[in-house]
């Protein structure tokens, strides 16, 4: 009885911490959502108020009256669209021959993948930005796609081969066995197996795509160019900030993260964890 009470003393004290800071995450989120439902008067009344006295969602059809917002939309999915396509195809040739690599350097080139993740992206601003100015690719979307791809492959190989590392190469001897060259059972055995991993490695990198700021502020010089994160920065004014305009944009920037992330988050954790199950 006293080793169930703890137990459940245990699981209260648990629940009572993941609320807490569960509140903590969500409290900004709510404040954003309900200042993009205010007037802008109200969004400067002090005390500040929590709940808007007339909800309304004019906001959200002014800011693209106001604001090249379609235009940043098209620019940011593009750049998503592009980069998470080519790292996912990337990674997963590259984890697949680091999974079953038997080379002595295999564990030398895989750390080296992973150190490179321990390095700010903002030192090797200024040599991309040099790079990309010899080759007339400052203010391009392939300019901005260029960076971002080489940021997201070393952490999407890692993923890639932990998934691979779950799956018995014994499957590929038998479909070889069966008359399956070795890139016939990679494509048609391992692959579909691989589609999880795959879903897990496109959500990691079109969350860092998608929220990606640095990259796009320095090499995006024309309106015409610049994405949803540079355009919602550009709302802070001079002398006053249009909060609701703002916290709108952020609402409509946000969706799409927590939309594919409610729907695909089983297979980023899965994928996540695989690599502990086997090494």
């Amino acid at each position: 009885m006293k080793k169930v009470k703890r137990h459940n003393q245990a699981g209260i004290l648990s629940y009572a911490v993941l609320l807490f800071f569960s509140l903590i995450v969500l409290y900004p989120l709510a404040w954003m959502v309900l200042t993009s439902l205010k007037t802008l008067e109200e969004t400067f009344v002090i005390p500040p108020v929590w709940m808007p006295k007339s909800p309304s969602l004019q906001t959200y059809s002014d800011i693209f009256v106001k604001y090249p917002i379609a235009s940043y939309f098209r620019n940011s999915i593009i750049v998503v669209v592009v980069t998470t396509v080519v790292s996912v195809i990337v990674s997963c040739l590259a984890g697949y021959a680091a999974s079953r690599s038997r080379s002595r350097f295999k564990k030398p080139f895989m750390t080296f993948l992973l150190v490179l993740q321990m390095f700010p992206a903002v030192m090797l601003l200024v040599p991309y930005y040099k790079m990309l100015t010899i080759y007339g690719l400052v203010d391009t979307l392939v300019g901005l796609i260029l960076p971002n791809i080489a940021f997201t492959m070393p952490f999407c190989t890692w993923m890639m081969m932990g998934y691979f590392n779950t799956i018995p190469s014994e499957l590929e001897q038998a479909a070889q066995i069966d008359g399956c060259n070795k890139y016939q059972s990679f494509a048609r055995v391992i692959c579909p197996l691989t589609l999880p991993g795959m879903a897990a490695t496109a959500i990691y990198s079109f969350i860092q795509v998608w929220n990606e700021y640095m990259f796009s502020q320095t090499l995006m010089k024309s309106e015409t160019s610049k994405t949803l994160t540079v355009g919602i920065a550009q709302m802070v004014g001079e002398y006053r900030t249009l909060w609701n305009d703002m916290m709108a944009a952020s609402v409509l920037t946000s969706l799409p993260l927590i939309i594919i992330f409610i729907f695909l988050q089983k297979y980023f954790i899965s994928t996540l964890t695989a690599g502990a199950v086997k090494g």
